[in-house]
C-alpha cells in the first residue's frame, strides 16, 4: 500500500501527468454534461412520467459514456505507454520490463483512466439531481430547468477551472464552455416531434 501511495504522490507531482489527466476528465465530462442535457429535455419532451425515469435513462447514459471513457483511455494509453517505452529501451539498449519507469508508466495509465471515467459520471450525475425532488418539491418541468441551469453551470466551472490554469480570464472561458450547453438546450428545444 505504501508503495502505491508513493508511486500515486510520484505521478501527482508530474505535471504532464496531471495535464493529460486534467484534458480527459474536462472533456469527457463536457460530453456527459452536454448528452446529459440532451437527455433530460428529450425525456421530458417526450413525456416520461417521472423523475425517477430520467434518472434511470440518464444512468444508462452515464455507464455508456463512463464506461467508453475508462476503457478507450486506458487501450489508447497502453498502446502509447507501450510505445514510449520500446523507444526508451532502443535508446537505452535494455529492458525496461519491472522499473520504476514501467510502474510509473502502468501508474500514469491508471490514473487517466479514473480521471476519464470520473469526468462524464460528474457531468450526468450533477445534472439529473433535481429529479430527485421530482414530484415532492419539484414538477417535470421545473426538475428539468434546474437540471439544465445545474449542466450549464457544471460546463462553466469546467471553464472557469481551464480559464484559471492558462492564465485566462476564467469567467470568459466560464461563458465560453457555458454557451455550449445553452446550445444544446435550445437545439432540443428546436427539434420537431
Amino acid at each position: 500500500m505504501a508503495s502505491a501511495r508513493e508511486l500515486l504522490r510520484r505521478l501527482l507531482g508530474k505535471e504532464d501527468v496531471l495535464a493529460i489527466s486534467r484534458r480527459y476528465f474536462i472533456s469527457n465530462g463536457f460530453d456527459g454534461t452536454l448528452t446529459c442535457i440532451g437527455v433530460v429535455i428529450g425525456s421530458v419532451l417526450s413525456g416520461v412520467p417521472n423523475g425517477l425515469t430520467v434518472i434511470k435513462i440518464g444512468l444508462g447514459a452515464a455507464v455508456g459514456l463512463g464506461t467508453s471513457a475508462v476503457w478507450s483511455v486506458w487501450e489508447i494509453e497502453r498502446a502509447e505507454k507501450r510505445a514510449e517505452i520500446r523507444r526508451l529501451e532502443r535508446a537505452m539498449l535494455t529492458d525496461l520490463d519491472d522499473t520504476r519507469i514501467q510502474r510509473e508508466h502502468r501508474g500514469a495509465r491508471l490514473l487517466h483512466a479514473t480521471m476519464s471515467g470520473l469526468g462524464p459520471t460528474v457531468g450526468v450525475l450533477i445534472p439529473l439531481s433535481p429529479f430527485l425532488l421530482e414530484g415532492t418539491v419539484l414538477s417535470m418541468t421545473e426538475a428539468a430547468i434546474a437540471a439544465v441551469g445545474l449542466g450549464i453551470g457544471v460546463l462553466g466551472a469546467f471553464g472557469a477551472y481551464m480559464g484559471s490554469i492558462s492564465d485566462q480570464r476564467w469567467y470568459v472561458a466560464a461563458a465560453r464552455m457555458a454557451l455550449a450547453g445553452l446550445v444544446v438546450a435550445v437545439v432540443n428545444l428546436l427539434l420537431p416531434g
